[in-house]
């Protein structure tokens, strides 16, 4: 599984690829590894911003073991275009808060249990706690960037997360209806993922006064990471195994989100396989998820779907070329080809 922060990668001594894997995730964030550590400190701090009664469920959320994906966007896309200062660990804590937020939301949504390995916050404390803690962490993080002094990182913060949550809201519309389209489907995971990875890219570029050529193409390559991320995703949830990912999977069967390996099965089978598709999802069942994957093989879902997500990830390398050539912009290379490297390892666990 990608080494992110929502996936806990322990390396297996039986698959030395895997181990090269989570090495080579240690070679790109090295370079930024005080900066992260920066951003770790500055979430902690964060805790104690919250009424003292509240304060366990953030030490909970905030201090966790994920490994920052999105402020490691920063961190590289900065590096790409000019130096690191002190208002970009801002900008990052402020993105994770929000990132955070939604996953407490999800959780509850999907009724998961486990999140990076551990009890998420709705299992431990229950769904109402989870949601009007969630909605303190969106709180929290608006008003840091409330404290920039140019009100345009507020607003950006603002709207990326109307964007996260206006995605959700229509992922929700559309559960079990297989006559989502394939550009319905793009445009969901592009808002309530791809959005996030955006706003990290575009944030660095506009702190450190990127030109609008370098800070277009980082929101280019932000939107194509981010999206291939989420295809990615979609497919551990249906081909991956949950001790390695360090959640509950399956969650997106369960909820009837039709993600693309099952929206490119339903394009593919015949009329008695469709209604057989149909009725697993709209009558679910945990036992209906090994004949759900047998469908999913019997049309070859699989390897075409991984290439949709290498299709994006050529999307983000032909964005970075309008860069100068720098080690920021190396890493952000280095990123495509590590989650390039997540899918092989996912097709040899297939």
């Amino acid at each position: 599984m990608l080494v992110a922060e929502s996936k806990a990668v322990k390396p297996e001594s039986n698959g030395s690829h895997h181990v090269n894997a989570v090495r080579s995730w240690k070679l790109i964030v090295e370079p930024v590894e005080p900066f992260l550590q920066t951003v770790g400190a500055r979430l902690i701090q964060q805790v104690h911003d919250f009424d003292p009664q509240i304060v366990p469920y953030a030490q909970y959320a905030l201090t966790g073991s994920g490994k920052h994906l999105r402020p490691t966007l920063v961190a590289l896309a900065t590096r790409s275009i000019g130096e690191i200062s002190d208002a970009h660990v801002t900008a990052a804590v402020i993105i994770e808060m929000v990132h955070l937020a939604t996953l407490v939301h999800d959780d509850v949504m999907d009724e998961a249990e486990i999140r990076r390995g551990q009890l998420t916050l709705a299992a431990n404390w229950g769904n109402e706690i989870a949601v009007l803690f969630g909605d303190c962490l969106f709180a929290q993080a608006l008003k840091l960037a409330a404290s920039f002094p140019t009100p345009e990182v507020c607003r950006a913060v603002a709207m990326a997360t109307n964007t996260v949550c206006t995605g959700e809201i229509l992922q929700t519309q559309h559960r079990r209806n297989f006559e989502l389209s394939r550009r319905e489907y793009f445009r969901v995971i592009e808002m309530k993922t791809a959005e996030l990875f955006t706003l990290s890219c575009d944030l660095a570029a506009f702190i450190g006064g990127a030109k609008p050529e370098e800070r277009a193409a980082l929101k280019q390559f932000g939107a194509a990471f981010g999206t291939a991320y989420q295809v990615y995703d979609d497919c551990v949830d249906l081909f991956g195994t949950e001790s390695e990912a360090g959640k509950s999977l399956g969650t997106d069967l369960e909820k009837g989100k039709l993600t693309w390996p099952l929206l490119l099965a339903w394009e593919r089978a015949d009329a008695a396989d469709k209604a057989q598709l149909n009725s697993f999802i709209q009558n679910w069942r945990p036992e209906n998820f090994r004949p759900v994957n047998e469908l999913l093989a019997k049309y070859e879902t699989f390897e075409p779907s991984l290439q949709v997500v290498e299709k994006y990830l050529a999307q983000a390398r032909t964005a970075l070329k309008v860069l100068p050539k720098s080690s920021g912009t190396e890493g952000l290379s280095n990123l495509t080809d590590f989650l390039a490297q997540q899918i092989e390892t996912l097709a040899v666990c297939v």
